[in-house]
């Protein structure tokens, strides 16, 4: 049984992905764990109900889309770090630096804490006063943001894997997962799920060409491409093929698409103009940067003096981070930035440069990355006060413009006429019906009212850039503020009763629900001790306000004294004495905080400063005191240096009080960038450039909206880089899979229900058969589990004791001959009773029952639940001995299974044999026999002439056609080892 629920992103125009699949025996599999720019906390109410039940979670993009609350639910939903998550390894790096440049990007991430919960915790306060309350979550820190990533186990692409479930899921039976390539981002998924007669291929946002950065899907290759005119076998034919609908609305070829950018921003850059792109931060960002990079390369080399002035900027607060991330994944790209990588590699050593140098497909020469807003308020205000007209190139997160650096340079570049945005994707509409500001610019371009610039590219295509004609824009600015008044003391309250709720759902797992509503201190965390849950467990929860906050011990938040209870002693100065007269349980009790032991996988854990030798700890010491004014700056083991300090010193790296280090500086850029006084003197100045330092709101907060209008003159351009699938790679690959049901997610109703009557016709015109297409809506299940005929029969104790079990991964598997008997179970009894053995007791039925016997039947049994009414069940009994030699089938045995290479290779070294993988997927076992798969699962095996001392035939008959190794050598143990890991169905 499969049956499939979205939870988000189904015939809708949002862009969230939630999925949930959910299989016989109860598991129950979440896939990614996404949201929108709107950041709904009432999105995942229905995700936050089926948390308790789930068995693990996959990851599938490191997009907002399919990733974005995940850390929210890490934060704020019990047991949801419990549950074990799978993703590639480049999912979870840039989903790392995605979500901590959510959090640092706006306080509208944080999300508010909904009305009715408020209103269930202030009935002490009046209800008009916090009508408008838009009190703020704490958002997670970045060492939470990195905890929680690091949760994530990480597969590589085509390695089935069998996942352990969470601790409160029944058991998987067997369930395996696999990773496939599916182009759009950076280690992209597509997942293929196996459990019993269910094979689910869940397939989102998919991309079958192949790109500057990434390779296409793997449909029909490991890599992808065009290299196959057939689906690869593990993900042919599956019982349903999941797949999103969401297309784009400007298809076009790679060549085509990246001219028409590149011509587009020719044309704004030389009339000196403002270029900005909006994108992701993490995804499609690399394909962007890649060719704008490249583009200007070659038109440097070409001599065209407007892209030699103009300037590019990487803008976002980890921009750094994810280019470090795919400088190391290059194998999780297309062949073609392998072989540059290699080919620049080969020049390094021909030249005799040193490898320290950072060269390579991501090594950017003309594109420097900030990361600051007084970086970028930098160059908008040089823009602004520019006399000689100089274009520039702005790539800035996030797509939607909502949040992050992309919208604050469109407020400050939408009033003239000469600059340009370009819209790399169709933007999403939200889950709140409120239009995003790119979808508004989106349906300004479609609509066209004020004119169409129309342009031609070199090649002869055309283009379009559209005038926006002076409109007004309202742009939304969300702020943090601190609490005041009653809001603090209800947010108390509220989040003490979170607490009491967190504590009852985890049943005392306090250590993972550390910090879930407000900041927390180290050491207060680590004090509750073993004594306390000891006194919790005999006076059950705590009830009250008091006592839960007395429990988890925090910090930070403003407590009275009535709220500390007997804590009272330990928080407050000059309190010694405390009232126990009439108390109960721990507040009868000194309180006392016993700090444990941090422990790791490797045992306790060390502090290095605990172990140094008394001339180190000396010069350490010295140098804490001396570290102003000193001119020695090697610092003792764990200290860091500043560098104010350093500069304040004058030492080596500092001229002077602003001297600052150039490690802010972009790390791919190469030296010879700066040999220009002026580039150099700019990048200077944008590396000293720091942000103002505002006291940051670390307790409860608010956030605060207001909005600001601005008129917007600048033209409005579209060019497709979505790295979607388009409806040609559908129609010509659906066929090819041949999947049993197909269920549609991931795209507006309106595409949806068009795409679903296409598929429709063209899989009736091309298989000859219709197949079931679902487009169920959100939160609606579906029932698609794969069309099977089971019976339930009963089988007879003489046949049951010759059941002979093969045992093949954890199933078991059996060959079945026998007669069925309709209500046979009584004739059973009876015959039994006038004694024989089992083919007598056979004979004497035949005689006994009034009709004749039915045809023999061949059947691999599946046993059923037991009805109310056995004697209605059938009877299937061994076959009589006048029926065996009529009956007998002459059909050749069929074996059953999927070889794994990795496990004959483990099979062959416990045997003594030498077994190792040479070349892209070949075992080699002994230097004399190759083994491979093909790409239809079919086991090919090569050996050398081996010398056969015995008679081969005679051998041959008495081992059922393998020869022993003894007399047969390598090969035939290869052979033997190759059968023992399959099941043989023989005929009767």
């Amino acid at each position: 049984m499969f049956s499939f629920t979205p939870l988000q992103g189904a015939l809708s125009e949002s862009t969230a992905s939630q999925s949930l699949l959910e299989f016989d025996g109860g598991v129950k599999i979440l896939v990614d764990v996404g949201w929108d720019e709107s950041f709904n906390v009432e999105l995942l109410k229905e995700l936050e109900k089926h948390v308790p039940t789930l068995s693990l979670i996959l990851l599938t993009h490191a997009t907002v889309p399919h990733i974005a609350a995940y850390a929210h639910c890490c934060k704020h939903i019990p047991l949801f770090t419990r549950i074990p998550v799978y993703a590639t390894q480049p999912v979870i790096n840039l989903g790392r630096t995605l979500t901590q440049e959510l959090y640092s990007g706006t306080p509208l991430a944080a999300t508010t804490i909904p009305q009715t919960s408020l209103n269930e915790v202030s009935y002490a306060y009046p209800q008009a006063s916090l009508a408008g309350s838009t009190l703020l979550l704490q958002p997670p820190t970045p060492e939470e943001i990195g905890k929680y990533f690091s949760l994530i186990q990480a597969l590589k692409y085509s390695q089935p894997h069998q996942p352990i479930p969470s601790p409160f899921s029944p058991p998987l039976n067997g369930l395996t997962i696999t990773a496939y390539n599916s182009g759009h981002s950076l280690g992209g998924t597509i997942w293929q799920i196996q459990h019993g007669l269910e094979s689910i291929v869940y397939a989102v946002d998919w991309n079958q060409a192949r790109e500057n950065v990434f390779s296409g899907a793997a449909w029909v290759g490991s890599r992808g491409g065009s290299g196959g005119t057939e689906v690869i076998e593990q993900l042919r034919k599956p019982t349903a093929l999941i797949c999103s609908s969401r297309t784009p609305e400007l298809p076009l070829a790679r060549a085509k698409r990246d001219e028409q950018l590149l011509e587009s921003i020719k044309l704004c850059i030389s009339r000196g103009g403002t270029v900005l792109i909006p994108t992701d931060s993490s995804a499609r960002i690399l394909e962007l940067a890649y060719l704008l990079d490249h583009a200007w390369s070659d038109e440097a080399e070409k001599g065209n003096e407007i892209f030699k002035r103009t300037k590019l900027y990487l803008c976002g607060r980890t921009v750094h981070s994810t280019i470090k991330y795919a400088e190391s994944s290059l194998e999780w790209m297309d062949e073609s930035m392998v072989r540059e990588f290699e080919a620049v590699a080969s020049n390094m050593r021909r030249n005799g440069e040193p490898d320290g140098t950072k060269k390579g497909p991501f090594a950017f020469k003309h594109i420097k990355s900030l990361e600051r807003k007084a970086q970028i308020d930098h160059i908008l205000k040089e823009a602004a006060e520019d006399t000689e007209p100089r274009g520039r190139v702005i790539l800035a997160s996030d797509s939607s413009l909502e949040w992050g650096f992309s919208k604050e340079v469109l407020q400050s570049i939408a009033s003239d006429a000469r600059n340009l945005v370009i819209l790399t994707e169709k933007p999403s509409f939200g889950a709140t019906g409120r239009p995003s500001i790119a979808r508004t610019l989106w349906q300004w371009w479609k609509e066209r009212r004020d004119g169409v610039a129309t342009e031609q590219t070199s090649s002869g295509d055309t283009f379009e850039q559209v005038y926006s004609g002076g409109r007004e824009l309202a742009i939304t600015i969300n702020k943090r503020h601190a609490l005041e008044g009653n809001e603090l003391t209800v947010y108390q309250q509220w989040l003490a009763t979170q607490r009491q709720l967190h504590a009852a759902v985890q049943s005392g797992a306090g250590a993972e629900l550390e910090a879930s509503a407000d900041v927390v201190d180290d050491a207060s965390s680590e004090s509750s001790s073993e004594s306390e849950g000891s006194v919790t467990q005999q006076q059950g929860k705590a009830l009250n306000v008091s006592t839960t906050l007395a429990q988890v011990n925090r910090k930070k938040v403003i407590l009275k004294d009535e709220d500390l209870g007997i804590t009272i002693l330990l928080k407050k100065k000059g309190v010694y004495d405390f009232d126990v007269r009439g108390k109960k349980g721990r507040e009868r009790m000194f309180p006392i905080a016993i700090r444990r032991k941090r422990n790791d996988e490797f045992g306790e854990v060390i502090r290095p400063e605990e172990y140094l030798r008394a001339e180190e700890r000396e010069e350490a010491d010295g140098q804490d005191g001396d570290q102003v004014g000193s001119n020695k700056f090697e610092q003792g083991l764990g200290k860091k240096r500043k560098w104010e300090d350093v500069a304040a010193a004058g030492g080596k790296g500092g001229s002077g009080p602003n001297k600052r280090s150039q490690t802010n500086r972009n790390p791919s850029e190469p030296t010879d960038a700066l040999a220009n006084g002026a580039a150099a003197a700019e990048n200077d100045v944008l590396d000293n450039l720091e942000d103002e330092v505002v006291e940051d709101i670390l307790g409860p907060a608010k956030l605060v909206v207001s909005e600001e209008t601005v008129t917007v003159r600048m033209r409005i351009a579209a060019v497709d880089f979505s790295g979607l699938h388009d409806k040609r790679s559908l129609n010509m690959l659906i066929p090819l899979i041949q999947p049993r049901k197909l269920i549609l997610v991931a795209g507006s109703q309106d595409e949806t229900l068009e795409l679903a009557e296409e598929c429709k016709k063209l899989l009736s015109a091309k298989l000859e058969q219709g197949i079931d297409v679902f487009t169920p809506a959100v939160g609606t299940t579906v029932d698609a589990s794969v069309d099977t005929n089971a019976w339930v029969v009963k089988l007879a104790d003489p046949l049951v004791k010759r059941l002979k079990w093969q045992n093949l991964r954890g199933m078991g598997i059996v060959t079945v001959t026998g007669v069925l008997y309709p209500g046979g179970g009584v004739v059973l009894d009876e015959a039994k009773e006038e004694g024989g053995g089992d083919e007598e007791a056979a004979n004497k039925r035949l005689k006994i029952e009034d009709a004749p016997p039915p045809a023999q039947s061949t059947a691999i049994t599946v046993l059923g639940s037991n009805s109310n009414t056995p004697a209605t069940i059938p009877t299937l009994d061994v076959m009589p001995n006048n029926l065996v030699s009529s009956v007998r089938s002459a059909a050749q045995p069929l074996h059953v299974g999927d070889l794994r290479l990795a496990d004959l290779r483990k099979a062959m070294q416990s045997s003594g044999h030498k077994a190792e993988f040479r070349g892209e997927g070949i075992l080699v076992i002994d230097d004399v026999v190759k083994v491979r798969k093909s790409g239809n699962g079919r086991v090919e095996l090569e050996s050398v002439a081996l010398p056969v001392e015995t008679n081969v035939a005679g051998a041959l008959s008495t081992m059922g056609g393998i020869m022993p190794s003894s007399a047969g050598g390598t090969f035939y143990a290869v052979k033997r080892k190759i059968y023992e890991g399959l099941a043989v169905v023989a005929g009767a």
